[in-house]
Order: structure tokens, then C-alpha cells, then sequence
């Protein structure tokens, strides 16, 4: 493919696609304003205002609280696990390293 006709993906950050996702709600103006004003592809505002309209429901409910606690808690949990699991490595090296200098000694 040529270098010229290749197209660039740009990767937008979460922040500027919830703005132009709440524009895009509040219909004060139209997509191709938007589109003209963001410099996005008008369906690609209207996926992040889908996104957002299906999405906005559980920002503020229980269940995302939870579902967030439970992956910290989880998280929690695996950091403590390869805590104890480096412990473990840390003695097991240890003993090797006696067991070796005893065999070589003899």
C-alpha cells in the first residue's frame, strides 16, 4: 500500500470520547457539527453516544460498585499470593545454595 493513500488510526483517550459522547446528547447541535467541530467520523460519534446511553445506567448503580470492589479485592488477593510465593522462591533458593555448598565441601 502506498505511504500516501495509508490511512492513520488515531486513538482517542477516554476523556475526549465522553465529551464528544455528551455533546452529542445534549443535541444542541448536530453530528456533522460535531463531526466538523471534533474532527470525527460522524458514525464513530454515534457509537460513543450509544456506548454512553447504554453505559450511563450503571455508572451510578450498586452493581458497578461491586463489580469494582470485587476486582480490587482481587487484585488484593493475587498480590498477596505472589508475596508468599516470593518468600517461598527466596527460602527454597536459600536452602539449594546450603545443600550445594554442603555437597561441594564433602
Amino acid at each position: 500500500m502506498d505511504t500516501l493513500t495509508k490511512k492513520i488510526q488515531r486513538v482517542h483517550p477516554p476523556a475526549f470520547k465522553a465529551r464528544v459522547a455528551l455533546e452529542a446528547e445534549r443535541e444542541g447541535k448536530t453530528i456533522a457539527q460535531l463531526s466538523s467541530l471534533f474532527s470525527v467520523h460522524p458514525t464513530q460519534i454515534k457509537q460513543w453516544r450509544t456506548v454512553l446511553e447504554r453505559e450511563a445506567e450503571t455508572l451510578f448503580s450498586d452493581r458497578h460498585r461491586k463489580v469494582e470492589r470485587e476486582k480490587d479485592e482481587l487484585i488484593l488477593r493475587l498480590y498477596e499470593q505472589v508475596g508468599k510465593l516470593k518468600v517461598q522462591l527466596d527460602w527454597l533458593k536459600k536452602k539449594v545454595g546450603i545443600v550445594e555448598h554442603e555437597s561441594i565441601s564433602a
